[in-house]
């Protein structure tokens, strides 16, 4: 029972499973068995990534020829892709020039 329903006489203030003063849930054993499994799991993946799978020196350059051919391959790919020519703003306008007035002499 809370010190605050004993003191207050009324209960708690405000819904009493939300909020600062909520009223906790009780903790059960099903509750405590979902959490050892979960730190048990836990353990084990650190276990794992704690023992390398390659040396610093197997590990330093090990994928830079699988990753200049991606390199490559994605170079010819924007090459061979047929983007439209480049536009500027002067053709787009060029319209407007057909009754100019003045030149610059």
């Amino acid at each position: 029972m809370f010190l605050t329903t004993v003191l207050l006489k009324k209960g708690i203030p405000g819904k009493q499973w939300i909020g600062k003063y909520r009223r906790p849930r009780p903790v059960t054993w099903q509750m405590q068995r979902a959490m050892i499994k979960r730190l048990d799991i836990e353990a084990e993946n650190e276990y794992w990534l704690s023992r390398p799978y390659m040396t610093k020196e197997q590990e330093h350059g090990h994928a830079a020829e699988r990753r200049r051919e991606r390199w490559e391959a994605c170079k010819a790919l924007m090459s061979a892709a047929k983007f439209p020519p480049h536009r500027y703003a002067g053709e787009h306008l060029s319209h407007l020039n057909v009754t100019k007035k003045w030149t610059a002499a």
